[in-house]
């Protein structure tokens, strides 16, 4: 069956990104806005808008029932939930069934085998994926994570088993730091995921940020989408991604180990619908998964550009009941492409988020350029949401190529009246570092205090 309307759990730029989508394949489109949204593209892009309440995303985005009862109402068949919001909320999830609504994405009990981390770790470690040395699920006092960190070496990695996106993360290089560390860790998860378990790994020093985009239907067919280079981020928020991996790229047996991994950490769980498993490689090559995503990812697009394939489509083919028709072999990698995330933010200023009024607002028309955006001229950033505005991909024939329309592309977007990252960025892009995908995770936290920013 294919579905004849949807209702879009979500608002900026990927709403704007589903609902271009839905339009393409006829398919009717609701969306939901804030009060402070009201004059959001999003809201205009799609076939109807309904007000869930105030700015705030606890009252608004994330209220449930309003945004299940606007779906029955307007006759939606599914709800899509873009990422983040209630993306991987298994409540929200198990309520659309209950509701009638099909949820565009992976059942409930998917979403809860990944999404508490000490859990998938051991779920991949059954599946025959490498871990990162750690703890045998979660650390219960101080005294017992003690002892594991000491026999696992220092510097060792707290991490919330309820986190995700570097939230409740911490890095701990000396036992005397270790109980703070524990304590602030448990606090964010439980302000953050309502779980205030931790659990400790081994950090791996200066290791790449790889991912791996998959595909499963309800037939059991399932097909990887290449992997994609995450390891250009700033307090373990990603800045810039591309595809492929220039590092994996020169590795071809590192690319079937960590694709291979991927698809046996998804069909272990019985996955369907788009996700991505996350692992780090060391200098070595050695990798190690860290988690799966159970959703679509921000930088999508850069995978979109090297293989062809409409994700999003097929989120919503897969959710109708269709089968995958895409055969592994048939997938290969065309050129390169490189996503970079514009934010209002004052990088002279510690990165510091920059609410403001857009004035005029241009996006390049060039060559190999992609902007999804949810902003646009006239319009308020306002200090309740993400700082994102946009997402600016550029592909090319190599990697050379994408990186010079990139830097060509900020150059040419007009933003006025509004802070942003876009020139930090193309100095990034232009350095010797990134010329010779010679970074890892911690590269650009070093480059930024060498810049004295």
């Amino acid at each position: 069956m294919a579905f004849k309307k949807v209702l879009i759990a979500n608002r900026g730029e990927i709403a704007c990104r589903i609902a271009a989508v839905l339009r393409q394949r006829g398919i009717g489109s609701v969306a939901v806005y804030s009060e402070a949204d009201a004059n959001a593209p999003h809201v205009r892009a799609a076939d109807e808008a309904y007000c869930v309440g105030p700015a705030p995303v606890a009252q608004s985005y994330l209220n449930r029932d309003l945004i299940l009862e606007i779906a029955q109402r307007t006759g939606a068949e599914a709800v899509h939930p873009g990422y983040g919001l209630l993306s991987e909320n298994t409540a929200f999830a198990r309520a659309c069934t209950v509701a009638g609504l099909v949820f565009i994405g992976p059942t409930p009990e998917a979403i809860e085998a990944m999404g508490d981390k000490a859990q998938a770790r051991a779920t991949a470690k059954a599946a025959g994926c490498p871990v990162v040395p750690g703890s045998d699920g979660p650390v219960h006092d101080d005294e017992e994570a003690a002892r594991i960190a000491e026999s696992l070496g220092y510097p060792v990695l707290v991490k919330a088993a309820g986190g995700g996106g570097g939230i409740g993360m911490a890095v701990v290089d000396r036992p005397e730091r270790l109980a703070r560390a524990l304590t602030s860790c448990r606090d964010r998860g439980r302000s953050s995921f309502g779980n205030p378990t931790v659990y400790l790994e081994k950090y791996i020093e200066r290791p790449r940020h790889i991912e791996v985009q998959v595909l499963f239907d309800h037939h059991g067919h399932g097909v990887h989408l290449f992997e994609r280079e995450c390891s250009v981020q700033r307090r373990h928020q990603k800045v810039i991604e591309e595809a492929p991996s220039p590092f994996v790229s020169t590795r071809p047996e590192l690319r079937q180990g960590l694709t291979d991994a991927a698809l046996r950490a998804a069909s272990s769980i019985g996955y369907r619908n788009a996700g991505t498993v996350e692992f780090v490689v060391g200098q070595d090559g050695e990798y190690y998964f860290i988690e799966m995503n159970t959703r679509l990812q921000v930088e999508h697009p850069v995978t979109e550009a090297i293989t062809g394939v409409d994700i999003i489509g097929w989120q919503l083919d897969i959710a109708a009941g269709a089968p995958l028709t895409i055969r592994q072999e048939d997938l290969t990698i065309r050129g390169a492409a490189i996503e970079c995330r514009i934010y209002a933010e004052d990088p002279e200023k510690s990165f510091m988020p920059k609410p403001g009024h857009i004035g005029a607002f241009v996006p390049p028309v060039l060559e190999g350029i992609r902007v999804d955006t949810g902003v646009g001229p006239d319009f308020d950033v306002t200090p309740y949401y993400d700082p994102m505005i946009a997402k600016l991909i550029a592909s090319g024939p190599d990697r050379a190529t994408a990186t010079s329309r990139a830097r060509a592309a900020l150059d040419a977007f007009v933003i006025d009246g509004l802070t942003t990252n876009r020139t930090f960025l193309r100095e990034v892009l232009g350095t010797e570092t990134f010329a010779a995908a010679a970074y890892d995770t911690s590269w650009l936290e070093r480059y930024v205090k060498e810049t004295g920013r």
